[in-house]
């Protein structure tokens, strides 16, 4: 995993030029700063002791704000997708082309610039561990987005958090263990191989995110556990679902720890900034400080996220922060906090926070921050929200949002108002929805996979699962039916293509056909391989995505694909069973 790159010639960190600020603090450090990111899935606010909870102890989370800074009130977004677009970016998601979490929406536009690429840029060596969830083909993959070292999945959501099939920088591998764990090793693993030059890791874990899957070690804690705090009886909180929840959470602290101790271990904590924050709201209702709103709610509750940074010897320790902030702002503060140089070619959302961490009495104006999630958008400010039905609530006096104030103050009422639907009217002149093809041949990419996610089914065949992101295909059953992907091949080629499916013996012998533009390459299922449907097996709750197959790669042979947009059509021209198989993706291999 060693990476080879050019030191740094000179590095003084110094002058962090703080907004609003009439002198500027001055920093100095002989070597530039590592950065280290933690990102859960679907960890409300609520789900960490610091916050009050006491259904669960997460104690090494909570250390990074005792020894660092705490942000009172952090946006996010309310789903995945858009909050990381937003986190690499410094600009509001629908900008960047993202809308949605599968079928193409997730993807992060190719014009957006992401701050790893801006810190690889400036020396430093670069690698995310965990699910990234902005594009997985080439150039939207990790790899093409700043990042020299890639382990984890790009996909929504994953099946199977136990030794689960993953990619490694475009390779399919199988994991090792249970997936937080295992994706920590490999961060691990890095950070000591590039102890000595500056690092950026990205840990963006795939949990507390359903399947609702985690080690006995921590399960047995919460299976028979009276929980302290939980909703009223008429909120019907599923408490199996909140338990898998906080025994995901204390793994992930566990995680959080081992990072830590093999900073410190190798001397690297007082050079490290450490940040830790969530994609978006719980994922169930379970408790959150009493907030309106989890997960895919632009309330309060789905979008208000912890945000913790800790840098010992630079920033204060134990400094809380009541200024609203948000996942925009990211990029600029780290900017700022590293003196890398912002060559940002579109305008930012976001703003740089070091003011707030560093002053006692910083000038800061009050702003709004916009959250938006399937046609509903509302506006934050320090003190009030505007809700996506308007309704107004003062968020000092009624963090619950249960008082609708608009009628008693119209003016404030209308000015958020007019401002959101100036915002929704920007970000629908920025976002044009058209419909970009899957983008295959890239050629800087080895590999390229078209997974049934991204597919069309025709005929009888069926998704797994209404959920596509880690979904198959099923039913294949009869020669009019097909599978097509809308690609735009980036540079001609001939690729080998494998296909990974699921046969039965008695349903083998069928030919398939995979073509695009004028190639084309056919294959005869030949071998059986029919493994069992799993993951109920470890799932501590019922789960709604699909669940898994282990499947096999067929050979298919190869075929030259040319320049430009196509369909790309994957039939069965004889089949002597009741199916052809089950399919789950499409793996291109470039030769040359």
């Amino acid at each position: 995993m060693l990476l080879h790159r050019e030191p740094l010639l000179i590095f003084i960190l110094s002058l962090f030029c703080c907004m609003g600020c009439d002198q500027p603090v001055q920093q100095q450090a002989s070597n530039p700063p590592n950065v280290v990111i933690f990102l859960s899935d679907d960890q409300g606010w609520g789900d960490l002791s610091h916050s009050g909870n006491t259904n669960l102890h997460t104690p090494n989370i909570d250390r990074l704000a005792q020894n660092g800074l705490s942000f009172e009130r952090f946006y996010v977004e309310p789903v995945c997708s858009p909050t990381r677009a937003e986190l690499l970016t410094g600009r509001y998601h629908l900008r960047g082309g993202v809308s949605g979490t599968s079928a193409g929406e997730e993807r992060l536009d190719l014009d957006e610039t992401t701050f790893v690429e801006l810190f690889q840029e400036a020396g430093y060596a670069t690698a995310a561990f965990g699910k990234w969830h902005n594009g997985m083909q080439h150039p939207y993959h990790p790899n093409a987005r700043g990042f020299d070292y890639f382990y984890g999945f790009c996909s929504g959501h994953w099946g199977d958090y136990f030794s689960p099939p993953l990619e490694e920088n475009g390779k399919l591998v199988k994991g090792e263990g249970y997936l937080v764990d295992d994706l920590t090793n490999k961060a691990l693993e890095f950070i000591e191989d590039q102890r000595e030059a500056p690092f950026l890791v990205y840990l963006p874990y795939n949990t507390p995110h359903s399947p609702m899957q985690v080690p006995d070690q921590w399960w047995d804690k919460f299976e028979a556990k009276e929980l302290e705090m939980v909703l009223p009886e008429e909120q019907n909180e599923d408490l199996q679902f909140t338990k898998a929840a906080l025994a995901m959470c204390e793994n992930i602290d566990w995680n959080v720890g081992r990072v830590m101790g093999k900073l410190e271990e190798l001397g690297l904590e007082e050079n490290t900034i450490v940040i830790y924050l969530s994609d978006n709201g719980p994922n169930s209702l379970r408790w959150n400080g009493g907030m309106k709103g989890r997960k895919g709610s632009t309330d309060e509750g789905g979008v208000r996220s912890p945000f913790f940074m800790q840098w010992p010897g630079r920033l204060p320790a134990g400094k809380s922060i009541p200024q609203i902030a948000g996942a925009i702002d990211l990029l600029p503060t780290l900017m700022d906090l590293t003196g890398i140089n912002a060559s940002v070619n579109r305008p930012l959302d976001g703003k740089s926070l070091v003011p707030l961490m560093l002053e006692d009495n910083p000038l800061w104006e009050d702003r709004m921050i916009f959250s938006h999630w399937n046609g509903n958008t509302s506006v934050r400010t320090q003190r009030y929200r505007l809700d996506s039905e308007g309704r107004l609530y003062d968020m000092e006096a009624d963090p619950g949002q249960s008082s609708d104030i608009a009628a008693e103050y119209p003016e404030i009422a209308r000015q958020l108002g007019l401002a959101k639907t100036d915002w929704d009217e920007e970000m629908a002149a920025e976002f044009d929805g058209n419909a970009r093809p899957f983008t295959l041949g890239y050629p800087e990419a080895t590999y390229t996979q078209m997974p049934a996610r991204d597919a069309e089914p025709h005929g009888n065949i069926k998704r797994s699962n209404r959920f596509p992101n880690d979904s198959f295909f099923t039913n294949w059953s009869s020669t009019q039916d097909s599978i097509t992907w809308d690609v735009e091949v980036i540079e001609a080629g001939e690729f080998s293509v494998e296909v990974y499916y699921t046969c039965s013996e008695k349903n083998l012998g069928s030919r398939i056909q995979l073509s695009v533009g004028g190639d084309q390459v056919q294959a005869k299922v030949k071998k059986a391989h029919d493994p069992p449907l799993r993951g109920m097996e470890n799932d501590r709750v019922e789960r709604m995505e699909s669940y898994v197959k282990d499947f096999k790669p067929m050979p298919m042979g190869r075929i030259k694909l040319e320049k430009g947009r196509s369909k790309l059509v994957l039939k069965a021209l004889e089949i002597p069973g009741d199916q052809v198989m089950d399919l789950r993706l499409l793996l291109f291999k470039r030769i040359n």
